[in-house]
């Protein structure tokens, strides 16, 4: 083809406006959620923990719906399923904006997490069927960049609005971005859907019920039990807690699923997901890297808001402003990493940045204190950065590389399903394992303090022990018999057993981060002229 004739059949960039603002626009809600934190639990007076259950529900609902999401949108047509996720992830911004209770907030990311899981799938086919050749290697390239971009953008907007206005208002930008996002969408080209595709409907119900379970379950395993059930529980099974019952469940209904779809695949029909995208022990290292690194992302994301806005009772500019070194450092690695592709082979990359956030979560774990803007904190922070925006990155383009070029869309399924599990569980799993450390140092600390009679300790519930502010915290002892040195000194026990419970977790996190280094060492180790071209593609 010559010159001119290239230059021809180039196609407009409008319809790439369109893909490029609905990834932008998932992106600005999920960096929303953590600083919105702090007037969620304000605004409708609950813990931290249920607070940050409008971060799982989003990530739950993108992973038990992303795999159907992609086969539905294939059978409807890829621009009409487009436009009717779109105004639904504009409602659940009007929710978000409305809700007059935490559980309307819920619901409103529970909509949006299912918008968003053919949204994910939709953005890559669209690329596909409106760019060809350079073009589309270019779109995917600023597809790949949005995430990056709107997620630093939606830190600082987003800690200023919720600091001079609140956090209703970030998502008045959701739905004005959702509306942006419509009306591009006619630009957009593709084909009408094939209606001949078939939906394996048992395939998806067995996946959706095994990671609603799993994310269930790992989410209140601080409120409704570890093992024995708590009055905060449900139900109880015998006893025991349903929390780690439905953990259980999933694991068995998640091999149920790989058991099925293997069987789908030996008789020849369609599966949900195409199992070949595991086929080798690379590809299942580089999942199993993915969820670690994406888990422990999210851990950090939950995190450092909790301390910053809840603990310490800052504004969420505050938390935008401690949260961008990590954030900056996660965009430019990510951009930057694919440079040494083709000198270092994925193993060496992928052991490294695990040995990055091993080392700076070991760091954090000694030097973090009440005050987040100290530079070793910082520096932690962005050696913690570097090591993620790295393994983000490689983790997804092993995948892709190692599958055939027909399985790109079930590797896109994958990747959904992986990250938003991996984003959901973690999210949980930080807040059970925070809180269940609180309670244990708290109850400690309490027991050997000389200024706290047990008396005084009997008035207060330590069962239900969580994140609170310390005003809030003189608000609770202001109502029992306490006398001002005792809730001076309840104060400083609390204190201590928050700055340690930090310490710990980080400290536990760093040991999650080092055993992940054994799957990282059994990715490809390809020679550099072998390496694909390692091109970003979409979240």
């Amino acid at each position: 083809m010559t010159h001119a004739e290239s230059v021809a059949t180039k196609t407009s960039w409008m319809p790439l406006i369109s893909l490029f603002l609905a990834q932008v626009l998932m992106s600005f809600n999920v960096a929303a959620l953590p600083i919105s934190l702090g007037g969620i639990v304000s605004d409708f007076g609950v813990p931290p923990t249920v607070a940050s259950t409008t971060i799982v529900m989003y990530g739950l609902a993108v992973a038990a719906l992303v795999m159907t999401g992609a086969k539905l949108g294939q059978r409807v047509g890829w621009v009409l399923i487009f436009r009717i996720v779109v105004v639904l992830f504009a409602g659940s911004a009007v929710l978000m904006i409305v809700s007059p209770t935490v559980g309307w907030a819920i619901a409103g990311q529970a909509v949006a997490g299912a918008a968003a899981a053919i949204i994910v799938p939709s953005i890559v086919a669209l690329i596909a069927e409106n760019y060809r050749g350079p073009q589309q290697a270019t779109a995917i390239g600023a597809i790949g960049s949005a995430r990056a971009i709107s997620g630093v953008t939606a830190f600082l907007i987003g800690g200023t609005l919720g600091t001079l206005v609140g956090w209703r208002p970030m998502f008045f930008i959701v739905l004005g971005i959702a509306v942006v996002v419509f009306a591009f969408s006619f630009t957009l080209r593709g084909d009408r859907g094939d209606a001949s595709i078939r939906i394996d409907l048992v395939a998806s119900l067995l996946i959706g019920a095994a990671i609603v379970l799993l994310t269930l379950g790992f989410n209140n395993l601080n409120a409704w039990g570890a093992v024995a059930a708590t009055e905060s529980a449900p139900f109880s099974i015998l006893g025991l807690s349903p929390a780690p019952v439905f953990i259980v469940i999933g694991l068995v209904l998640g091999q149920a699923f790989f058991l099925w779809t293997r069987k789908r695949m030996a008789d020849g029909r369609v599966p949900l997901i195409d199992l070949r995208v595991l086929e080798s022990s690379k590809e299942r290292a580089a999942v199993y890297a993915m969820f670690i690194v994406v888990a422990l992302e999210a851990c950090v994301n939950f995190t450092i808001p909790l301390y910053i806005q809840i603990v310490q009772g800052r504004t969420p500019f505050d938390t935008s402003l401690a949260m961008m070194p990590f954030n900056l450092t996660v965009f430019i690695t990510a951009t930057l990493v694919v440079r040494f592709y083709k000198r270092y082979p994925p193993r060496v990359i992928g052991v490294f940045g695990f040995v990055l956030t091993t080392v700076a979560l070991v760091w954090l774990s000694f030097v973090v204190n009440n005050n987040w803007e100290t530079v070793p904190t910082i520096l932690g922070l962005i050696v913690f950065g570097i090591g993620q925006g790295a393994l983000v990155t490689l983790v997804f383009n092993v995948l892709v590389t190692s599958a055939p070029a027909a399985l790109a869309g079930d590797v896109g399924s994958l990747r959904g399903t992986t990250q938003n599990l991996a984003s959901a569980v973690g999210t949980a799993l930080a807040g059970a394992l925070l809180v269940s450390l609180l309670g244990v140092s708290v109850g400690r600390a309490v027991m050997e303090s000389p200024d706290l009679p047990a008396e005084l300790v009997a008035q207060v519930d330590l069962d239900a022990v969580n994140f609170v502010s310390n005003d809030d915290l003189r608000a609770v002892l202001a109502e029992t018999d306490a006398t001002q040195e005792q809730i001076d000194a309840a104060v400083a026990v609390n204190e201590e057993a928050r700055l340690g419970t930090l310490k710990l977790g980080l400290l536990i996190l760093a040991g999650i981060s080092a055993v992940a280094i054994l799957p990282a060492s059994r990715l490809p180790r390809y020679k550099p002229d072998e390496i694909p071209d390692p091109s970003p593609t979409e979240d």
